[in-house]
């Protein structure tokens, strides 16, 4: 464990498995204060008691809800967005509802926490955005 992220703060979606929560374990390492987010509180349950991480219920389609977290949240070092999805078939069988859906979770969303963040990056001439989907 070392103190090099001490002082800053890092949010993570999709923080309930996977490559989000093995981030959000690392960024907490190095010291960082994790918000770790997910739709899936079930999923989070298991962050509860981790050093640096405040696991957080976070639906980022619902554009309301990432206005409401980061004006919470304040400050935000490092921006990671690791909701995503990938549809399972090929791109002759995806459907309208699909689509919508994917382009929702793995443009807009990303969209909306970008822009929750960004101007205050931008104010403080220092700031991370890491976009994975």
């Amino acid at each position: 464990m070392t103190n090099r992220l001490h002082g800053r703060t890092v949010v993570i979606t999709a923080s309930g498995q996977g490559i989000g929560r093995a981030s959000a374990l690392a960024f907490a390492a190095a010291g960082a204060t994790v918000y770790a987010t997910d739709v899936n509180e079930a999923a989070l349950a298991s962050l509860a008691g981790e050093k640096n991480v405040r696991p957080m219920k976070l639906d980022v389609l619902d554009g309301a809800a990432v206005a409401d977290f980061f004006a919470r949240v304040g400050r935000v070092d490092v921006l990671f967005n690791c909701a995503g999805v990938v549809h399972g078939g090929t791109v002759l069988d995806i459907t309208d509802k699909d689509l919508d859906f994917a382009f929702d979770l793995n443009v807009r969303a990303m969209i909306r926490t970008i822009q929750a963040v960004l101007p205050g990056m931008l104010e403080r001439g220092d700031g991370t955005i890491i976009n994975m989907a």
